[in-house]
């Protein structure tokens, strides 16, 4: 199945990708790769979840916003390839989280992130990743998420 087939049995929309609000652009095609800027979790013009985690927000929100980030994310990726069903293969996620002092669950909130990618891709959907914890992030985002993809030449 094609991952616009997967997205439209799942019932996801992809949003429209994010205006960037500073000097960079939201994907870089290079060769077969797409690496993409990274994604906070606005749903709809709002940041879903803000604060530190799980003082602020709790782990369930914070996964739930690592969802919605990247969604974000293959947004900017697919428009970069030229459409979703483009991405072939899903290479590396890098998911930060804004993180209260001795918070050491950084992977289950990006499992939130993760677990989209298989439910878009599949087996193609796996990947290797990286799940931090940080003092900060922009707008006091709860949770950031980047991604690399491969991509049909």
């Amino acid at each position: 199945m094609k991952p616009s087939e997967r997205l439209k049995a799942l019932n996801i929309d992809l949003p429209t990708v994010a205006a960037p609000v500073a000097n960079y652009v939201p994907a870089v095609r290079v060769g077969a790769l797409v690496y993409t800027s990274g994604q906070l979790p606005f749903q709809d013009k709002v940041l879903f979840c803000t604060g530190k985690v799980p003082t602020d927000t709790d782990v369930e929100r914070a996964a739930h916003g690592a969802r919605i980030a990247m969604l974000n994310a293959v947004a900017a990726a697919a428009a970069a390839a030229g459409s979703v069903d483009r991405i072939t293969r899903a290479i590396r996620v890098g998911v930060f989280v804004n993180s209260a002092p001795g918070f050491t669950a950084q992977p289950k909130v990006a499992n939130g992130a993760s677990d989209v990618l298989v439910e878009i891709f599949g087996d193609a959907g796996r990947h290797a990743r990286a799940a931090v914890g940080v003092a900060e992030l922009p707008l006091d985002a709860a949770v950031e998420v980047e991604l690399l993809v491969e991509t049909a030449q």
